[in-house]
Formats: C-alpha cells, sequence, structure tokens
C-alpha cells in the first residue's frame, strides 16, 4: 500500500514535475511521486492542512495562503498541475451554490493561475472533485469548467473512480484529465464503471465542447472489509460510549436496523460496521452499513458527517466515533504521521482529500504515459526532453480558443 512519505522512485529517467494546488496535507503527492512524478509547488489556504503536510514532507515548496495571491509568475515549469478543489458548493450535501460559490469558485483561480502561464502551461492537468459536480446547476458548472479549459488549450476527459476499487470505503470522486495533446487512441463514450450513462448524454448536450476518451479499464473492487483498517481497541477503553449515550443509539434504530445489529451480535467472532446519524421524519436515527466497509469519509464538522463504528459479536455492541486513524487507513494512507494533530483537524485533513491508491492508479494508467507522450504523438519529444531532465511542456497548443471572459461563465 502507497505511504506518504515513499520517496522511492521507479524509474531512471528524471522525473516529470506537478503543482499541487488545493494540496491539503499532500495525499495527491503520495500518489505521484511513486510514479515518477515529482510534486515542486504545492498550495493550500488551510494551517492546519500545511501543519500535517509539513510533519510528512519536505514543505519548501509549500506557499500557505489564499490562492488568489498566487500568480502564475509563482510557479515553477511543470509538467502537471492537479486541482482538489473545495467540494462545498457543488456537493449533494452542500449549498449547490456551484461555481459561483465562494468555496468551488476557487477553481476559477486555478484556471487563472494557468492562464498567466502562458507558453509555461503544463502538458496536464488534473481535476478531483465529487460527482455531484456533474449536475451542478443543470451541467452547467461542468460545461462551464470544461469550456474554461478548452480556451487554456485543453481537451477534457471525464471518468469516475471509486476509492471502494483499493479500501473498504464507497468514495465515487469525478476526476478531469485535460491534455494540450490530442489522444491518438480514443474509447467511445459509453456507459461503463468508469463513464456512466451521464457522461456520454453531457458530450451529447454540448458538441462545441473539446473531449477525449482514453480507453480504461476499472480495477475489479477490493475484497477488503472494515476489520483490515478498524482500530482494535480493548473492551474497557474509554472510547467506547457507555450507559445512556449507548442506549440512545441503540433505541434510535429503525425495527430493520435493530435486526440488522441483533445479527452482528449473534456472531461467534467480532464484526465491524460503520453508521451515520440521520433525520427521519423530524426525528435524529441512527443507521447502520449493511456491508462490511465505511462510508464516504468527510470533514468531522457535526452532524450526519462524523461516522460511528460498530463493534459487535459473541453477545456484545459497542460503539464509538470512528478515528483519526481509521480515516488515514481507510484513505490509503496508513503511514501517515499524526503525532502532535488534535483527533479532529486530522479527520478533517483527510475527509477532504483524495484516496491515495485511486490517484496512484490513475497516475500509473493514465498520467504518466501520458506525459511520456504514449497515448499521443508527441511520444518522440516528450522523452527526448524527459531524458534530458527537462520539462516537456512547448509552446505548441494541440489547439487554441478563445479564453472565456469573468471567470468562464
Amino acid at each position: 500500500m502507497i505511504t506518504p512519505n515513499t520517496t522511492t522512485k521507479h524509474y531512471t529517467s528524471a522525473p516529470f514535475r506537478a503543482a499541487e494546488f488545493f494540496a491539503g496535507i499532500g495525499l495527491v503527492r503520495s500518489a505521484l511521486e511513486p510514479e515518477g512524478i515529482e510534486v515542486v509547488f504545492a498550495n493550500d489556504i488551510e494551517p492546519v492542512k500545511h501543519a500535517m503536510y509539513s510533519e510528512n514532507f519536505d514543505a519548501s515548496h509549500f506557499v500557505l495562503g489564499d490562492v488568489r495571491k498566487v500568480r502564475g509568475a509563482d510557479i515553477p515549469n511543470i509538467d502537471l498541475a492537479t486541482a482538489s478543489f473545495p467540494c462545498t458548493d457543488l456537493s449533494l450535501a452542500g449549498n449547490r451554490a456551484g461555481l459561483d460559490g465562494g468555496g468551488s469558485g476557487m477553481f476559477w483561480e486555478f484556471a487563472r493561475v494557468l492562464e498567466e502561464m502562458r507558453a509555461r502551461r503544463p502538458s496536464a492537468v488534473l481535476l478531483e472533485n465529487v460527482v455531484g459536480f456533474a449536475t451542478s446547476r443543470g451541467g452547467d458548472d461542468l460545461e462551464a469548467a470544461i469550456r474554461r479549459l478548452n480556451g487554456l488549450g485543453y481537451r477534457c476527459d471525464v471518468f469516475v473512480a471509486d476509492a471502494r476499487w483499493f479500501v473498504p470505503q464507497s468514495r465515487p470522486r469525478m476526476f478531469i484529465v485535460g491534455s494540450r495533446d490530442a489522444l491518438t487512441v480514443q474509447d467511445e463514450w459509453g456507459a461503463s464503471t468508469l463513464r456512466p450513462a451521464w457522461i456520454s448524454t453531457f458530450i451529447e448536450a454540448h458538441p462545441d465542447r473539446v473531449m477525449q476518451a482514453l480507453p480504461l479499464q476499472a480495477p475489479p473492487p477490493s475484497r477488503k472489509t472494515l476489520t483490515t483498517c478498524v482500530q482494535k481497541m480493548s473492551p474497557s477503553d474509554t472510547r467506547w460510549w457507555a450507559g445512556a449515550r449507548r442506549a440512545r443509539f441503540i433505541e434510535s434504530l429503525s425495527p430493520l436496523q435493530t435486526k440488522r445489529l441483533a445479527g452482528l451480535a449473534k456472531g461467534r467472532k467480532l464484526a465491524w460496521a460503520t453508521a451515520y446519524r440521520r433525520t427521519r421524519h423530524g426525528h435524529p436515527v441512527w443507521e447502520i452499513r449493511a456491508d462490511a466497509i465505511s462510508g464516504c469519509l468527510r470533514t468531522a464538522r457535526g452532524g450526519s458527517s462524523k461516522q460511528a463504528v460498530v463493534e459487535a459479536g459473541r453477545g456484545k455492541v459497542r460503539v464509538r466515533w470512528m478515528t483519526a486513524t481509521e480515516y488515514a487507513r481507510l484513505q490509503g494512507a496508513p503511514a501517515f504521521k499524526l503525532d502532535g494533530v488534535r483527533e479532529n483537524a486530522a479527520m478533517f485533513g483527510f475527509g477532504d482529500a483524495v484516496c491515495v491508491p485511486v490517484v496512484n492508479w490513475i497516475a500509473r494508467t493514465y498520467l504518466r504515459p501520458l506525459l511520456e507522450g504514449r497515448f499521443t504523438k508527441a511520444t518522440k519529444r516528450r522523452r527526448m526532453r524527459a531524458a534530458n531532465g527537462k520539462s516537456s511542456n512547448t509552446n505548441n497548443r494541440a489547439f487554441d480558443h478563445p479564453v472565456p471572459q469573468n471567470g468562464g461563465a
């Protein structure tokens, strides 16, 4: 499993170079660097995330501050720019203000920095966000974002990947890969695990957008369960809920949930499940997942965002909040250092982050070959430049479109 402080490179040639926008605690870096893509610039506004990043990486290139103050001239020569921009206004659980919102609207700042880089723009970009991005404001936000990237010279590929393929966490996310070179081999848009039907519907509805699809095959879902990630605790550990708190949890369960819990408790071996607080008919209740995996990790800021862990078997039932250590394991970063970090702060960092093995898979199967030119007509040029240890971007654009004005909306 990929660990955040992995430094071993798998390549003898000079690594490609990347800038990590909305870097958070650095899990994109954890995924890219084992594939020979070195992060040479990072930016985020959250001090607690910067502190966690610094604990696990060399943060000399980390610029702590508002992305609105970053200029294209601040970015070194790079081959790839990544942006896991805030999902606050795009998520179905958010306010759905879309790219006009104060959080998700930071996408426009990322695009502005790319525009200011002019001829030094990277060969490729990788965007990550919630699947709700696709339906935000009826699809207008996704169209506006792709239009903006098209205007900067990037042909765009869209697909969905799920953390469930690698770890016991349900976490589908939408990814956009932009390339300044056209793919020589392309897939057909159609319904598949990676490209659900809504993507082809979006393509058909926006024929003016410059899109392309790399043939990709989703890996089979991992068979790992919570057993591999749960933090084992003694029954006497004070983190287990006791007395009235535990009783309120059990009393809130519906008949179906009660039956589910009873089935777990009858087991001869301990089993684990996760539970969420929900509001049903105006009342707060707990609901236990029927499978042995985690729901999508979120920032630990109250309400239904926090998951509980249920341990049951041998006639016993114990309940507690999920821990930051479990967050790290479920995000594919089990060796991440959490020394001196408050529990909720660590969970905030991980809940906002990417799942490491998902992005590592994208880097290995898509980004690294793309940068090497294996999927484009630029193969010879890119390999020669990589061998010389230089940035692989050039002044040539695959195409040019007018840059949208006023934030690209």
